[in-house]
């Protein structure tokens, strides 16, 4: 059976380009041989839904009441009994298959009512597990190699499920103080989850996005996160793309483009370097 490797992306901060990095790693991985899942989990804009083309046709569902069930309604206390009622369509009707390699569990309305339905539950432990309990149970059997997850750009009920069921998390950073300021605290957090529920969470992969390298503050702080996390930095930087703003804009990754940028080229380059890199410190946890 293969062993499913995990990682969430997330940075407690909006604009820092997580749902693009989750995309371009997620296809990077499908690219290298692996049966890639990405779960949106970010909010009803679906953003991840759109970077894959397949917003549309999500939305349609949604309109007819047809995306049911759906990520939300995994997390219910009912979900056991749907699963049970539904068998292999419960899942499989969550997930959507795109353009590029990879199978994606879209977000959903729901999504947005779901932090405070979790607030309400006491305890904790039964709080922050409930992704965790839907992939060991029902993700983990697809035999996917990898599963990525896109968490919201703030901490919140959702956000803490999802570090708690990837324990590595890819955090995406740009190029300035109040990024820098966030991934620190971000380490703290996965410290606070571990010491205080004995569940190991770590920094798998900083990643430098978005970096213009001509101007200088961009290299001091590039330098600084290499000497403030040598074990989790990235190997490459991405540097920053017009052509993937409009790759994302066409429902689609830069690895799409039928004739890229020599600045998208050298941006896959590197999230291809950077994914095999994530890979291999995944397994090496598992080991």
């Amino acid at each position: 059976m293969v062993e499913t490797l995990r990682a969430a992306s997330f940075l407690d901060k909006g604009g820092t380009g997580k749902t693009t990095a989750t995309a371009h790693l997620s296809v990077a991985a499908a690219r290298q041989g692996n049966d890639v899942l990405a779960i949106d989990l970010a909010g009803k804009q679906g953003d991840l839904a759109k970077h894959f083309g397949v917003w549309a046709e999500y939305q349609d569902a949604v309109a007819n009441d047809q995306a049911w069930p759906n990520i939300a309604t995994t997390f219910d206390d009912s979900w056991r009994t749907i699963a049970e009622k539904l068998g292999p369509r419960a899942v499989e009707d969550l997930i959507y298959s795109t353009g590029e390699g990879v199978d994606l569990i879209p977000a959903h309305p729901g999504l947005d009512s779901l932090d405070a339905d979790l607030g309400n539950i006491d305890d904790a432990a039964d709080r922050y597990a409930r992704l965790e309990r839907f992939l060991d149970e029902y993700v983990d059997p697809l035999e996917y190699d990898l599963v990525l997850l896109d968490l919201p750009g703030l901490a919140n009920n959702v956000t803490y499920n999802g570090l708690w069921a990837a324990r590595n998390v890819v955090a995406p950073v740009e190029m300035g103080p109040f990024e820098a300021e966030q991934a620190d605290a971000l380490r703290q957090d996965l410290e606070m989850i571990t010491e205080n529920f004995d569940v190991e969470a770590r920094l798998a992969l900083v990643l430098p996005n978005k970096v213009d390298t001509r101007t200088t503050l961009a290299e001091e702080y590039l330098h600084a996160f290499h000497g403030e996390y040598p074990e989790s930095i990235a190997p490459r930087h991405i540097p920053y793309s017009q052509d993937i703003r409009n790759a994302t804009e066409r429902g689609q990754t830069a690895f799409a483009l039928a004739s890229p940028s020599s600045t998208a080229r050298e941006a896959c380059e590197a999230f291809e370097v950077n994914t095999e890199a994530l890979l291999a410190r995944l397994r090496e946890v598992k080991a």
